[in-house]
Protein backbone atom coordinates (compact mmCIF):
# COMPACT_ATOMS: atom_id res chain seq x y z
CA UNK A 1 0.00 0.00 0.00
CA UNK A 2 2.76 2.12 0.92
CA UNK A 3 4.23 1.90 -2.16
CA UNK A 4 1.07 2.34 -4.18
CA UNK A 5 0.75 5.35 -2.16
CA UNK A 6 4.43 6.81 -2.92
CA UNK A 7 3.61 6.04 -6.79
CA UNK A 8 0.45 7.97 -6.72
CA UNK A 9 2.02 11.23 -5.55
CA UNK A 10 5.16 10.82 -7.90
CA UNK A 11 3.36 10.47 -11.27
CA UNK A 12 1.36 12.75 -12.95
CA UNK A 13 -1.52 12.75 -10.52
CA UNK A 14 1.29 13.78 -7.80
CA UNK A 15 1.45 17.56 -8.55
CA UNK A 16 -2.56 18.13 -8.47
CA UNK A 17 -2.21 16.03 -5.07
CA UNK A 18 -0.02 18.41 -3.96
CA UNK A 19 -1.41 21.35 -4.33
CA UNK A 20 -4.73 19.71 -3.11
CA UNK A 21 -2.77 19.44 0.14
CA UNK A 22 -0.90 22.13 0.74
CA UNK A 23 -4.31 24.40 0.04
CA UNK A 24 -5.49 22.54 2.45
CA UNK A 25 -2.56 22.87 5.13
CA UNK A 26 -3.06 26.83 4.53
CA UNK A 27 -6.88 26.67 4.70
CA UNK A 28 -5.94 25.00 8.10
CA UNK A 29 -3.20 27.16 9.34
CA UNK A 30 -5.60 30.01 7.66
CA UNK A 31 -8.96 29.17 9.91
CA UNK A 32 -7.06 28.11 13.51
CA UNK A 33 -5.68 31.55 12.83
CA UNK A 34 -9.09 32.67 13.42
CA UNK A 35 -10.93 30.66 15.54
CA UNK A 36 -11.10 33.20 18.56
CA UNK A 37 -14.37 34.40 15.96
CA UNK A 38 -17.10 32.29 16.84
CA UNK A 39 -18.39 32.96 13.23
CA UNK A 40 -15.69 30.33 11.90
CA UNK A 41 -16.59 27.63 13.86
CA UNK A 42 -18.56 26.26 10.75
CA UNK A 43 -15.48 27.22 8.79
CA UNK A 44 -13.20 25.48 10.36
CA UNK A 45 -16.01 22.17 10.60
CA UNK A 46 -15.83 22.27 6.96
CA UNK A 47 -12.09 22.42 6.51
CA UNK A 48 -12.03 19.68 8.68
CA UNK A 49 -14.07 17.74 6.71
CA UNK A 50 -12.45 18.60 4.03
CA UNK A 51 -9.17 16.67 5.31
CA UNK A 52 -11.51 13.47 5.73
CA UNK A 53 -12.71 13.51 1.93
CA UNK A 54 -9.47 13.91 0.38
CA UNK A 55 -8.08 11.54 2.82
CA UNK A 56 -10.92 8.81 1.99
CA UNK A 57 -10.57 9.28 -1.87
CA UNK A 58 -6.96 9.60 -2.05
CA UNK A 59 -6.79 5.76 -0.43
CA UNK A 60 -10.12 4.52 -1.08
CA UNK A 61 -10.19 5.05 -4.96
CA UNK A 62 -7.32 6.19 -6.25
CA UNK A 63 -4.31 3.25 -4.71
CA UNK A 64 -6.55 -0.03 -6.10
CA UNK A 65 -9.19 -0.56 -9.01
CA UNK A 66 -10.36 -2.91 -6.60
CA UNK A 67 -10.72 -0.96 -3.26
CA UNK A 68 -12.31 1.54 -5.71
CA UNK A 69 -15.07 -0.19 -6.38
CA UNK A 70 -16.31 -1.17 -3.06
CA UNK A 71 -15.18 2.55 -1.95
CA UNK A 72 -17.50 4.14 -4.52
CA UNK A 73 -20.27 1.13 -3.81
CA UNK A 74 -20.57 2.60 -0.60
CA UNK A 75 -20.45 5.98 -1.06
CA UNK A 76 -23.78 4.94 -3.47
CA UNK A 77 -24.89 2.93 -0.46
CA UNK A 78 -24.70 5.57 2.32
CA UNK A 79 -26.41 8.14 -0.53
CA UNK A 80 -29.18 5.86 -1.23
CA UNK A 81 -29.85 4.99 2.63
CA UNK A 82 -29.81 8.89 3.40
CA UNK A 83 -32.29 9.35 0.34
CA UNK A 84 -34.39 6.24 1.68
CA UNK A 85 -34.44 8.03 5.09
CA UNK A 86 -35.56 11.28 4.25
CA UNK A 87 -38.58 10.31 1.72
CA UNK A 88 -41.54 8.96 2.98
CA UNK A 89 -42.06 5.26 2.16
CA UNK A 90 -44.77 2.77 3.71
CA UNK A 91 -43.84 -0.60 5.13
CA UNK A 92 -44.36 -2.79 2.52
CA UNK A 93 -41.73 -0.64 0.69
CA UNK A 94 -38.90 -2.15 2.88
CA UNK A 95 -39.12 -5.28 0.64
CA UNK A 96 -38.61 -3.06 -2.29
CA UNK A 97 -35.88 -0.77 -0.94
CA UNK A 98 -33.91 -4.38 -0.25
CA UNK A 99 -33.66 -5.22 -3.79
CA UNK A 100 -32.57 -1.63 -4.73
CA UNK A 101 -29.85 -2.17 -1.60
CA UNK A 102 -29.17 -5.37 -3.32
CA UNK A 103 -28.57 -3.85 -6.44
CA UNK A 104 -25.65 -1.94 -5.97
CA UNK A 105 -23.49 -5.08 -5.62
CA UNK A 106 -24.23 -5.79 -9.19
CA UNK A 107 -23.88 -2.98 -10.43
CA UNK A 108 -20.24 -2.45 -9.00
CA UNK A 109 -19.34 -5.68 -10.07
CA UNK A 110 -20.37 -4.87 -13.27
CA UNK A 111 -18.18 -1.72 -14.12
CA UNK A 112 -15.55 -4.19 -12.08
CA UNK A 113 -15.52 -6.57 -14.91
CA UNK A 114 -15.99 -3.82 -17.21
CA UNK A 115 -19.10 -5.47 -18.99
CA UNK A 116 -20.12 -2.37 -20.18
CA UNK A 117 -23.69 -3.82 -22.00
CA UNK A 118 -25.04 -5.39 -18.59
CA UNK A 119 -23.61 -2.05 -16.66
CA UNK A 120 -25.27 0.36 -18.79
CA UNK A 121 -28.85 -1.72 -18.56
CA UNK A 122 -29.12 -3.29 -15.11
CA UNK A 123 -30.74 -0.42 -13.14
CA UNK A 124 -32.55 1.53 -16.46
CA UNK A 125 -34.05 -1.35 -17.97
CA UNK A 126 -34.22 -4.94 -15.66
CA UNK A 127 -34.70 -2.98 -12.23
CA UNK A 128 -36.56 -0.50 -13.73
CA UNK A 129 -38.96 -3.49 -14.75
CA UNK A 130 -38.75 -5.82 -11.88
CA UNK A 131 -39.53 -3.19 -9.06
CA UNK A 132 -43.14 -2.26 -10.27
CA UNK A 133 -43.95 -6.05 -11.10
CA UNK A 134 -42.12 -7.26 -8.03
CA UNK A 135 -44.85 -4.25 -5.79
CA UNK A 136 -47.69 -5.84 -7.68
CA UNK A 137 -46.89 -9.17 -5.68
CA UNK A 138 -47.03 -7.60 -2.63
CA UNK A 139 -50.68 -6.21 -3.57
CA UNK A 140 -50.52 -3.10 -1.69
CA UNK A 141 -52.36 -0.56 -4.58
CA UNK A 142 -52.59 2.77 -2.72
CA UNK A 143 -49.75 4.66 -3.25
CA UNK A 144 -47.58 2.19 -5.80
CA UNK A 145 -46.94 4.44 -8.58
CA UNK A 146 -45.75 7.45 -6.79
CA UNK A 147 -43.67 4.98 -4.01
CA UNK A 148 -41.84 3.11 -6.84
CA UNK A 149 -41.01 5.80 -8.56
CA UNK A 150 -39.09 7.10 -5.79
CA UNK A 151 -37.08 4.18 -5.15
CA UNK A 152 -36.54 3.80 -8.91
CA UNK A 153 -35.39 7.79 -9.31
CA UNK A 154 -32.80 7.22 -5.78
CA UNK A 155 -31.46 4.43 -7.79
CA UNK A 156 -31.30 6.25 -11.44
CA UNK A 157 -29.02 9.32 -9.37
CA UNK A 158 -27.23 7.83 -6.78
CA UNK A 159 -26.48 4.30 -7.70
CA UNK A 160 -26.62 4.48 -11.52
CA UNK A 161 -25.56 7.82 -12.13
CA UNK A 162 -22.21 7.53 -9.44
CA UNK A 163 -21.16 4.27 -10.58
CA UNK A 164 -19.70 6.00 -13.73
CA UNK A 165 -17.20 7.18 -11.30
CA UNK A 166 -16.08 3.37 -10.92
CA UNK A 167 -16.59 2.49 -15.02
CA UNK A 168 -14.42 5.20 -15.36
CA UNK A 169 -11.59 4.28 -12.89
CA UNK A 170 -11.38 1.08 -14.96
CA UNK A 171 -10.31 3.06 -17.95
CA UNK A 172 -7.11 1.52 -19.81
CA UNK A 173 -4.41 4.69 -20.84
CA UNK A 174 -5.17 6.53 -24.06
CA UNK A 175 -2.14 6.25 -26.03
CA UNK A 176 -1.60 9.94 -26.98
CA UNK A 177 -0.49 11.08 -23.55
CA UNK A 178 -1.32 7.84 -21.13
CA UNK A 179 -3.45 8.98 -19.17
CA UNK A 180 -6.50 6.32 -17.63
CA UNK A 181 -8.93 5.87 -15.06
CA UNK A 182 -7.54 7.18 -11.89
CA UNK A 183 -6.34 10.64 -13.66
CA UNK A 184 -9.93 10.78 -15.54
CA UNK A 185 -11.20 10.71 -12.18
CA UNK A 186 -9.00 13.05 -10.75
CA UNK A 187 -10.00 15.74 -13.34
CA UNK A 188 -13.41 15.26 -12.55
CA UNK A 189 -13.86 15.15 -9.32
CA UNK A 190 -11.60 18.13 -9.27
CA UNK A 191 -13.08 20.28 -11.85
CA UNK A 192 -16.55 19.38 -9.44
CA UNK A 193 -15.72 20.67 -6.65
CA UNK A 194 -13.69 23.55 -7.65
CA UNK A 195 -17.47 24.17 -9.30
CA UNK A 196 -19.40 24.37 -6.23
CA UNK A 197 -16.97 25.96 -4.15
CA UNK A 198 -16.70 29.03 -7.07
CA UNK A 199 -19.95 29.44 -7.35
CA UNK A 200 -20.29 29.94 -2.98
CA UNK A 201 -16.84 32.57 -3.65
CA UNK A 202 -18.41 34.16 -6.94
CA UNK A 203 -22.01 34.51 -5.43
CA UNK A 204 -20.73 35.88 -2.31
CA UNK A 205 -18.39 38.66 -3.72
CA UNK A 206 -20.10 39.87 -6.48
CA UNK A 207 -23.88 38.04 -6.38
CA UNK A 208 -26.79 40.34 -6.85
CA UNK A 209 -29.53 38.27 -9.41
CA UNK A 210 -30.98 35.39 -7.37
CA UNK A 211 -30.82 32.31 -10.34
CA UNK A 212 -33.61 30.23 -8.69
CA UNK A 213 -34.77 31.83 -5.49
CA UNK A 214 -37.49 29.51 -4.82
CA UNK A 215 -35.35 26.34 -4.69
CA UNK A 216 -31.72 27.63 -3.73
CA UNK A 217 -31.82 30.99 -2.52
CA UNK A 218 -28.43 31.18 -1.51
CA UNK A 219 -27.68 30.83 -6.22
CA UNK A 220 -26.61 33.50 -8.27
CA UNK A 221 -26.54 34.47 -11.69
CA UNK A 222 -23.25 35.83 -11.41
CA UNK A 223 -22.02 33.00 -8.83
CA UNK A 224 -22.80 30.34 -11.88
CA UNK A 225 -21.41 32.31 -14.53
CA UNK A 226 -18.61 33.24 -12.12
CA UNK A 227 -17.74 29.72 -12.05
CA UNK A 228 -18.54 28.66 -15.09
CA UNK A 229 -15.89 30.63 -17.00
CA UNK A 230 -13.37 29.87 -14.22
CA UNK A 231 -13.76 26.39 -14.44
CA UNK A 232 -13.79 26.20 -18.32
CA UNK A 233 -10.39 27.72 -17.95
CA UNK A 234 -9.28 25.55 -15.01
CA UNK A 235 -10.59 22.46 -17.36
CA UNK A 236 -7.97 23.77 -19.90
CA UNK A 237 -4.91 23.83 -17.29
CA UNK A 238 -5.81 20.45 -15.71
CA UNK A 239 -5.85 18.95 -19.28
CA UNK A 240 -2.54 16.95 -18.21
CA UNK A 241 -4.42 14.20 -16.90
CA UNK A 242 -6.68 13.59 -19.73
CA UNK A 243 -5.65 13.13 -23.56
CA UNK A 244 -7.93 15.90 -24.48
CA UNK A 245 -7.33 18.83 -26.64
CA UNK A 246 -7.29 22.32 -25.26
CA UNK A 247 -10.61 22.64 -27.54
CA UNK A 248 -12.18 19.51 -25.93
CA UNK A 249 -11.03 20.49 -22.44
CA UNK A 250 -12.85 23.42 -22.66
CA UNK A 251 -16.11 22.07 -24.02
CA UNK A 252 -15.71 19.25 -20.75
CA UNK A 253 -15.02 22.19 -18.21
CA UNK A 254 -18.51 23.83 -19.71
CA UNK A 255 -20.03 20.79 -19.35
CA UNK A 256 -18.61 19.75 -16.17
CA UNK A 257 -19.94 23.41 -14.56
CA UNK A 258 -23.15 23.56 -15.72
CA UNK A 259 -24.19 19.45 -15.14
CA UNK A 260 -22.77 20.25 -11.71
CA UNK A 261 -25.02 23.50 -10.50
CA UNK A 262 -28.42 21.30 -12.06
CA UNK A 263 -27.20 18.20 -10.02
CA UNK A 264 -26.69 20.65 -6.91
CA UNK A 265 -30.21 22.40 -7.64
CA UNK A 266 -32.00 19.00 -8.23
CA UNK A 267 -31.36 17.73 -4.72
CA UNK A 268 -32.18 21.10 -3.36
CA UNK A 269 -35.38 20.73 -4.83
CA UNK A 270 -35.61 17.29 -3.29
CA UNK A 271 -34.80 18.98 0.03
CA UNK A 272 -36.95 22.04 -0.35
CA UNK A 273 -40.08 18.90 -1.12
CA UNK A 274 -39.11 17.08 2.10
CA UNK A 275 -38.52 19.99 3.80
CA UNK A 276 -35.21 20.20 5.21
CA UNK A 277 -31.90 22.24 4.85
CA UNK A 278 -29.48 19.42 5.04
CA UNK A 279 -29.34 15.85 4.25
CA UNK A 280 -27.52 14.55 7.08
CA UNK A 281 -25.10 15.66 9.66
CA UNK A 282 -22.44 13.11 8.91
CA UNK A 283 -19.83 16.01 7.40
CA UNK A 284 -19.99 18.91 9.89
CA UNK A 285 -19.82 21.80 8.11
CA UNK A 286 -21.00 20.42 5.16
CA UNK A 287 -24.51 18.42 5.86
CA UNK A 288 -24.61 14.98 4.41
CA UNK A 289 -23.51 12.18 1.74
CA UNK A 290 -25.74 13.96 -0.45
CA UNK A 291 -25.13 17.83 0.10
CA UNK A 292 -21.75 16.60 -0.93
CA UNK A 293 -22.14 14.03 -4.01
CA UNK A 294 -25.15 15.76 -5.22
CA UNK A 295 -23.33 17.77 -8.90
CA UNK A 296 -22.01 14.42 -9.29
CA UNK A 297 -24.68 12.18 -10.07
CA UNK A 298 -25.03 14.78 -12.78
CA UNK A 299 -21.52 15.44 -13.79
CA UNK A 300 -20.35 11.44 -13.59
CA UNK A 301 -22.17 10.48 -16.13
CA UNK A 302 -22.23 12.54 -18.98
CA UNK A 303 -18.42 13.36 -18.30
CA UNK A 304 -18.35 9.12 -18.73
CA UNK A 305 -19.89 9.27 -21.48
CA UNK A 306 -17.97 12.65 -23.51
CA UNK A 307 -14.68 10.79 -22.72
CA UNK A 308 -16.14 7.23 -23.67
CA UNK A 309 -17.30 8.91 -27.31
CA UNK A 310 -13.99 10.44 -27.85
CA UNK A 311 -11.55 7.93 -26.87
CA UNK A 312 -13.34 4.57 -26.68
Amino acid sequence: MLEALFGLFSGKTGIFLGVIFALLSFASVAVHGVMRHKSSKELKDRVNSWWIIVLAFVIGAMLNTTVAMFFFGLISYLALKEYFSLIPTRLTDRRIIFYAYIAIVFQYYFAAIEWYGMFIIWIPVFLFLFLPFRQVLIGDTKGFLENTSRVQWGLMMFVFGLSHLAYMITLSPVKENGSGGVEFVLYLILLTQLNDILQYLWGKSIGKRKIIPKVSPNKTVEGFLGAFFTVSLLAVAFSSLTPFAWYEALFAGMLISAAGFIGDVVISMVKRDIGVKDSGNLLPGHGGILDRIDSLTYTAPLFFHYLNYLYY
